[in-house]
């Protein structure tokens, strides 16, 4: 079932134009916290797909372990050592809270490991990103975070979370959601418990669920407090079931969080009047960056798997991200015939 046209529409409006209009930055600047010993790809993957779909800045905020790597992949990504083992949170954040001073959306997880030095500094930066009004993504260990402290993201509904199967299994069971309840409503369940944030399930489709009605969800806590409470109240669901390639490959859901990261970027971009009518709500930015961050990815995904077939690795779909878009939204969205 394609993705209504109503929600599509608004999500082109989240693009911005390529017309000469804007300087650099204002089609994004992105943030990935993540990289330590063990992990130095799928920060990389995270932000690399977030310059390929279209942001102008992409960053990778990591443990010094992994910053040489992580350089030496490509020269295009600017990379912040700074979360030091030695080092408590307290230094940290100075820098750090800086660094997202200049960032539009963070995205926390990819390669963040589990050592508790990483989670001091994770946690550090989720609070740092809400206090500043940013749009966050998590995915991966980041999920894993907030399931040991659901307080932590509890009322953010400028959040998106991307739970795999195993991921959402668990998160639904820490949130108690009822085991029984229909499986098409239990993204909505998941992100009405978590007070608006929007949810997107991977699986065969992507689920993607946003409900900002019930008690958890606080305006004040997204630095909403002077907006329109009506106007900011969403409750809506999409499947995304694009076709995506039929091998899975560890790497896949980095890319896709630097996708939607990127999008939600835009969406900060679009809401700071750097173009477009603000005419969107704040609170369906983050569910419409998913759907596009899910379509992208799979259509990268499909025309990867295309060409290499079961030899594909997430690699492959770097090249793919920026034709995938132009499939999914047109050439005109690309501005590439205007010079």
């Amino acid at each position: 079932m394609p993705v209504p046209r109503r929600i599509f529409e608004q999500l082109k409006q989240l693009i911005p134009p390529l017309d000469g209009t804007l300087h650099k930055g204002q089609s994004g600047r992105v943030g990935v916290l993540g990289g330590a010993l063990d992990y130095t790809g799928a920060p990389f993957f995270a932000a690399i797909s977030a310059l390929r779909l279209g942001a102008d800045l992409s960053h990778v905020i990591c443990s010094p372990t992994a910053a040489n790597a992580i350089k030496s992949y490509s020269p295009d990504l600017i990379v912040h050592p700074i979360l030091r083992e030695d080092y408590t949170a307290e230094k940290v954040e100075p820098e750090l809270k800086s660094l997202l001073s200049r960032l539009h959306v963070l995205v926390i997880g990819p390669g963040l490991g589990r050592e508790p030095y990483m989670m001091a500094f994770a946690k550090l930066a989720l609070n740092l990103a809400k206090s500043q009004g940013m749009f966050v993504v998590l995915d991966a260990d980041g999920l894993w975070m907030i399931g040991q402290d659901i307080a932590l993201i509890k009322g953010y509904r400028r959040a998106v979370v991307t739970p795999n199967v195993v991921e959402f299994k668990r998160l639904s069971e820490q949130l108690g959601i009822d085991p029984d309840s229909p499986a098409d409503q239990r993204a909505g369940l998941v992100s009405r418990k978590l007070g608006g944030v929007t949810v997107l399930q991977k699986g065969g489709k992507d689920i993607i669920s946003v409900d900002t009605a019930g008690k958890a969800a606080d305006l004040s806590a997204s630095q909403l407090a002077d907006a329109d409470a009506e106007k900011e109240k969403t409750h809506e669901t999409a499947e995304v079931d694009a076709q995506g390639g039929l091998k899975r490959c560890g790497g896949q859901g980095d890319v896709l969080s630097g996708c939607v990261g990127t999008f939600l970027a835009w969406g900060k971009c679009y809401e700071s009047g750097a173009f477009g009518d603000q005419s969107i709500p704040v609170s369906r930015i983050p569910f419409l960056a998913a759907v596009g961050g899910s379509l992208v990815t799979r259509t990268s995904s499909h025309r990867a798997f295309s060409k290499e077939g079961r030899g594909l690795i997430t690699e492959d779909m770097i090249p793919e991200i920026g034709k995938a878009f132009g499939e999914v939204f047109g050439e005109d969205a690309q501005d590439q015939h205007k010079l």
